[in-house]
């Protein structure tokens, strides 16, 4: 069973950082962040592969965000720049024993486990 436990949301103004973390248990081999805003689908940000660190990320935050993991610690980690207004949303960590593909992001149903979320509300 892998347990999935984020932190770090919070309110920030439009250009600045904010970074999440999700402490996870359990074994995995693809981490991820999702996001949902109210009245839309869930969409992928970004994932990881947690044996060799191949990551992914969605074209919106290329540039911007950072996915990383500290496996001594079992946490993920997003780190996010120049927050824009629509970056604001709930952001959830995901994981799954299947491997990351560039496909992941737009299948977040294959996930199979997933935190509780987390709020991030970017003010313009």
């Amino acid at each position: 069973q892998v347990q999935l436990v984020e932190s770090g949301g919070g309110s920030v103004q439009a250009g600045g950082s904010l970074r999440l973390s999700c402490a996870a248990s359990g074994y995995k081999n693809c981490m991820g962040w999702f996001r949902q805003a109210p009245g839309k689908e869930r969409e992928g940000v970004a994932t990881i592969n947690t044996s060799d660190g191949i990551t992914y990320y969605a074209d919106s935050v290329k540039g911007r965000f950072t996915i990383s993991q500290d496996n001594a610690k079992n946490t993920l980690y997003l780190q996010m720049n120049r927050l824009k207004p629509e970056d604001s949303a709930m952001y959830y960590c995901a994981a799954d024993r299947g491997f990351c593909n560039s496909r992941s992001l737009n299948v977040p149903n294959a996930f199979h486990y997933w935190g509780q979320g987390t709020q991030v509300t970017v003010s313009s």
